[in-house]
């Protein structure tokens, strides 16, 4: 099973779409690593740089309410994939860019509106680090020398896709 948590990437916004994940116009290359270079290019965020180190480095992105909004492609997680993000944290999320992390092995994690606020409380530390249990349904934020632990909950279903590595690798071990 892939490890998931690590740098967290903070997106302080509600409604972040499909678009501005991955935009349309790539949605024409070959191979999902052909995807990488164009992470959150068209994402307008005061202080944002699609192509910082904040990004490149992060492994777990924060995020508001409606993560994935817009048109339902899986590019979008898959770009999320090459890149090396494992996890994005919510308060919630388009119902098919949700299942199509799930699908890709990636978890798709929601928490209140509070828990948010506490971790987005961490945005400015260099160190903020993320460690996720998906098992345990734990996740700890690091940051700032405070650490904090928060509780989620996954469907056994979603669970079981994640800790496979995602729908193929499931189908592979159930069928």
């Amino acid at each position: 099973m892939k490890t998931f948590g690590g740098p967290v990437l903070f997106l302080d916004r509600s409604d972040i779409n499909t678009d501005e994940i991955i935009p349309a116009k790539y949605l024409t290359e070959i191979t999902k690593e052909d995807l990488k270079p164009y992470i959150l290019e068209d994402l307008k965020l005061p202080g944002f740089d699609a192509k910082g180190p904040k990004t490149t480095n992060a492994k777990v992105i924060v995020s508001r309410a409606n993560f994935g909004c817009g048109s339902s492609r899986e590019h979008a997680p898959w770009v999320f994939e090459v890149n090396g993000i494992t996890s994005v944290i919510a308060e919630s999320f388009a119902r098919i860019f949700r299942q199509n992390m799930f699908n890709c092995g990636m978890a798709a994690i929601e928490l209140p509106k509070a828990d948010l606020d506490i971790i987005f409380s961490h945005a400015d530390d260099a160190d903020a680090h993320m460690n996720i249990d998906i098992e345990g349904g734990t996740l700890t934020m690091n940051g700032g020398g405070k650490q904090k632990d928060f509780t989620f909950e996954i469907s056994p279903f979603d669970k079981a896709l994640v800790t496979a590595g995602g729908w193929v690798d499931y189908a592979d071990q159930k069928y």
